[in-house]
């Protein structure tokens, strides 16, 4: 959660391009690594499209031009034909790509990852032990275009064929549809046809014979009349294999014989072969992309040019490729409905605020040298600042993720298990992550990591899935950390994700003691022989007295539920430990979790740590939110479709165990932080019924001095606003809260009895929105306090309209709300229309003589008002006795409370106007209370000069001191 370690720079090189920039290798088929063209047409020409060293448009042809090859009619119409699927085909957004604003498109500035070209001798070399340890900043040759990739060599030979390899996350799928769709746009005009192959695909097909001109007519309807002649079109014909690593190639004569007809059947990975060999169409160009451990499948002697991709080379890419995303208009959807977007000012500062962290914090910097982190972060900064689609939740945001990047993604697929990567990792970075959890540390060292990558490997091929995951997928986890301190060890890419896999290695069932190991196997193998054993005995005690024995056999078949209990046990315990986590308060000012997120990502000081702690104590406040995230059905969903999936009774175990620890530690007073991480745990489980059961003892919703942004306000409503019981207090003070927020709170301020918004700086818009809640049939407010937000009088205009028709509201706070004369002449005309009001407080509203007066006498003749606050206003030393004439009159009607003192007595009052003058210290203009309170001291030398009871002499003494003492905590004038 936090990125304040710093970590050191690969050497990655620099490169522009200019299609929108998706997160690199984001997943595995080519249709969904795609761009919308809202629109327009397929082939139109971009609208803004700016040239950036790096581009494969360097040099684009005249519209409609197709070179000499395909220059008859039906042949140029076949590819434009084709040149249009292909873009509707590759424009196609995945769900969690539209999140970011329907203008996203293609003509938009897109940040190319950066190529590095490498030699044979560098493939050849064997890796680093960890396969994360940096390389050294050597000099070479400047990153490569794609313009570039079949340039000829340094020694001037034509390179036909290019292998792109990178490890998960740098950018693979993004580069290929941006080079397809370079040339659907006319902008890669070294090549008149391009066919794109996934080799996933091809993978799916198996053994079945099929010729290279079925495999291209299957998949692209349109080319089938210019087949023949493919084998003409020399190198301006571009086939782009993406995915290598899926296809099990065999480059052996006795595994792959020759083919040289394109029209000849035989199993696609052979025709693959015969392809890469350059034994079929010889003239063809291809580029290939693979991850590193499957380079090596293609013999480097058919190979031109190898480029690694590298991501992004430095802040100024990152910074462009946050620019795109975050500066891109909402979807339209509002937070809980309520239809409210981000401006583009806000989306500005959002902007500066993480180019300012990438300037100055290393490991930030470093995490988005990955394209795909970039996408994380992006993802994770439009959930806490933009609108939130229906649904969407921080977990669900991780885990599609690690779809983007992992789905369907095998781990090695010339070994027969066909193990899931993700699985893989899950397993294997999981317990890493959860040992790292369970010892509060984020720091690993080299044992560390290679314990968890070795558990358990006996076999050969065991330790070739290793290796695999090593070359692959291990940087995209673990990155060395160069922090004074402690260099050698390894830490998380990013902070969060430790969490995350920590939780997804215990939803998923992979932590088990020895205990647990064994114990399950002998549970069930006993249990089986009991039953046996006991089938048998029973047919022989009905012929030979021995019914002893059954009984004794019988008790065998108890093993599998006593190691169901120990099974219990543990799952408590860990439910023990996340609840503890959720619920532990680790600073003096301990932010929430969301806070703390955009803290660590924006660069903002976060929450300071508590003196007595230790400072390497660290603290994992969203691995109990991941751990309820995964267990939804959604997340679960997903899971299973990168194969981890969570089994039912695993599911309803940990939840039944999370339950049970809730129910008890959940029912204890949390400040305001925690509670809000408690129901933020919820909406990651979302469950409602699991969140009605256990939060069904909550009464009271404390979360004063809380940022209530969008966001908060949607996790509180959608767990508490479908409740059915009442609220006894909502104690929203000092949330800056604005009235979209109180629109999308209004299901849980209806089951509200107390309702405290004071300090918010709400206006008369506000208003507009507390009047229809107070209007509201459901609406159960008795108290509602609105004290220092700058109401006006045109806000009470409509509050008066919500109190006429209200009939359940008896005590009002509008104290320091800016009501003056005109305020306070409304309500005194207006009053009568409510018949429930008890106690009224309008003080602090610089209201003058005539306007109180006027009140005052509305408030008397109130049926139902018992109390009116009128202190601290501008009022007159006479307009204040006239009040007291007033209160003290006979025949009953509101007390009006104006000052300290009630004739020559201490009003009986004077402790709740101190207590408010304390609680607002802060906030009010220090010279105006200064000067309220010495006019309060005047009048109390007054009473206590006209009486000769020493008792009231001594009450007016004591409350000249606590006055005094106010004013000396002001301090001076003008300080």
């Amino acid at each position: 959660m936090r990125w304040g370690r710093h970590l050191p720079r690969a050497y990655w090189g620099s490169g522009l391009g200019r299609s929108p920039p998706p997160p690199g290798d984001c997943t595995s088929s080519l249709v969904r690594r795609s761009w919308p063209l809202k629109g327009e047409h397929p082939l139109a020409p971009p609208r803004a499209f700016a040239r950036h060293r790096g581009s494969s448009a360097d040099s684009a042809p005249p519209p409609g031009r197709h070179g000499q090859l395909f220059r008859s009619v039906s042949a140029a119409e076949a590819i434009q034909r084709h040149r249009r699927n292909l873009a509707e085909w590759f424009s196609r957004l995945p769900r969690e790509e539209r999140q970011f604003g329907p203008t996203f498109a293609l003509d938009t500035v897109h940040v190319d990852p950066v190529i590095r070209e490498s030699t044979p001798d560098e493939l050849l070399r064997p890796p680093a032990e960890l396969a994360v340890e940096q390389q050294p900043l050597l000099p070479g040759p400047p990153p490569l275009a794609l313009s570039q990739l079949f340039e000829p060599d340094a020694c001037g030979r034509r390179v036909q064929t290019v292998v792109l390899y990178g490890t998960v996350g740098t950018g693979k799928s993004t580069l290929v549809r941006k080079m397809v769709l370079d040339w659907c746009y006319g902008r890669l005009p070294a090549f008149e046809l391009l066919i794109p192959f996934s080799c996933e695909d091809l993978s799916s097909l198996g053994p079945a014979p099929a010729s290279l001109c079925q495999l291209v007519a299957q998949r692209y309807a349109p080319l089938k009349e210019i087949l023949p002649l493919m084998a003409a079109a020399g190198s301006r014909l571009l086939f782009v294999l993406h995915g290598l690593e899926r296809l099990n190639l065999d480059f052996r004569l006795a595994g792959t014989g020759l083919c040289s007809d394109p029209q000849e059947p035989g199993a696609p990975a052979a025709v693959i072969v015969n392809l890469l060999r350059k034994y079929m169409l010889p003239e063809a160009s291809i580029l290939v992309t693979t991850r590193p451990s499957a380079v090596g499948r293609i013999p480097s002697k058919y190979v031109g040019r190898y480029g690694e991709i590298c991501g992004f080379s430095d802040t100024n890419l990152q910074k462009l490729y946050f620019q795109l995303r975050l500066n891109q208009p909402d979807c339209g959807h509002g937070a809980g409905g309520a239809g409210v977007s981000a401006t583009p000012t806000q989306r500005d500062n959002l902007v500066q605020m993480l180019s300012r962290n990438l300037e100055g914090h290393h490991q930030i910097a470093a995490a988005c040298f990955l394209p795909s982190y970039c996408w994380l972060v992006c993802a994770t900064l439009h959930f806490l600042h933009a609108p939130t689609p229906p649904g969407q939740t921080l977990t669900s945001i991780y885990t599609s993720f690690l779809r983007l990047n992992f789905s369907g993604e095998t781990l090695d697929s010339t070994d027969p298990s066909n193990l899931s990567l993700m699985a893989y990792a899950a397993r294997t970075m999981g317990k890493l992550a959860y040992e790292g959890v369970s010892s509060r540390k984020t720091y690993f060292s080299e044992e560390d990591v290679r314990g968890c990558l070795e558990a358990g490997i006996r076999t050969e091929e065991e330790f070739q899935l290793l290796h695999v995951f090593r070359r692959d997928a291990l940087r995209f986890f673990l990155a060395p950390c160069v922090e004074p301190g402690h260099l050698g060890s390894f830490v998380f890419t990013v902070p969060a994700m430790q969490e995350y896999l920590a939780a997804l290695y215990i939803v998923l069932g992979l932590r088990k003691t020895t205990l647990q190991r064994v114990g399950k196997e002998v549970a069930e193998l006993v249990g089986r022989v009991g039953e046996d054993v006991s089938l048998v005995l029973g047919i022989v005690t009905k012929l030979l007295p021995l019914r002893i024995l059954p009984v004794l056999f019988n008790l065998l078949k108890v093993a599998p539920r006593v190691f169901g209990r120990v099974v219990g046990k543990s799952r408590e315990a860990v439910a023990q430990a996340m609840v503890l986590e959720m619920f532990r308060e680790e600073d003096y000012h301990n932010d929430d979790v969301l806070d703390q997120m955009g803290a660590s990502i924006l660069g903002v000081e976060g929450p300071r740590r508590h003196p007595d702690e230790p400072p390497e104590d660290e603290v994992f406040e969203l691995f109990p939110m991941f751990m309820g995230g995964l267990l939804s059905a959604h997340n679960r969903l997903v899971l299973a479709q990168l194969g981890c999936p969570i089994k039912n009774m695993d599911a309803l175990e940990n939840t039944q165990a999370i339950k049970k620890k809730l129910d008890k530690l959940g029912r204890q007073p949390l400040p305001p932080s925690e509670l809000l991480d408690h129901l933020f745990f919820h909406y990651e489980f979302q469950n409602q019924r699991f969140s009605a059961e256990v939060l069904s003892s909550l009464r009271q919703l404390h979360l004063a001095g809380v940022r209530m942004t969008p966001l908060k306000c949607t996790v509180v409503a959608a767990v508490l606003g479908s409740g059915r019981h009442a609220l006894d207090e909502v104690n929203l003070a000092s949330c800056q809260l604005d009235p979209a927020g109180l629109r999308t709170l209004r299901p849980v301020l209806l089951r509200a009895r107390k309702l405290g918004l004071q300090l918010n700086s709400l206006g008369p818009d506000a208003c507009r929105d507390l009047r229809d809640l107070l209007l509201d049939e459901q609406c159960q407010i008795s108290t509602l306090r609105l004290s220092n937000n700058p109401l006006t009088a045109a806000g009470v205009a409509l509050l008066m309209e919500g109190l006429a028709g209200n009939t359940s509201l008896t005590h009002l706070s509008l104290l320091h709300t800016g009501l003056g004369d005109e305020g306070l002449e409304l309500l005194a005309a207006q009053l009568d229309r409510n018949q429930q009001l008890q106690e009224l407080n309008v003080a602090y509203n610089g209201a003058g003589d005539t306007a109180a007066l006027a009140l005052a006498k509305a408030a008397r003749e109130h049926p139902s008002l018992e109390l009116l606050h009128l202190y601290f206003n501008e009022l007159s030393s006479e307009g204040r006795q006239v009040l007291r004439d007033l209160g003290a009159a006979a025949g009953g009607g509101a007390r009006v409370v104006a000052s300290l003192t009630e004739g020559t007595a201490v009003s009986e009052y004077w402790s709740v106007i101190l207590s408010e003058v304390q609680r607002n210290l802060n906030s009010w203009d220090r010279a105006r209370v200064r000067r309220h309170l010495e006019l309060l001291l005047r009048d109390l030398e007054d009473s206590r000069g006209a009486t000769l009871n020493p008792w009231r002499k001594a009450q007016l003494l004591r409350v000249q001191g606590e006055v005094r003492a106010l004013v000396e905590q002001l301090g001076a004038p003008g300080s």
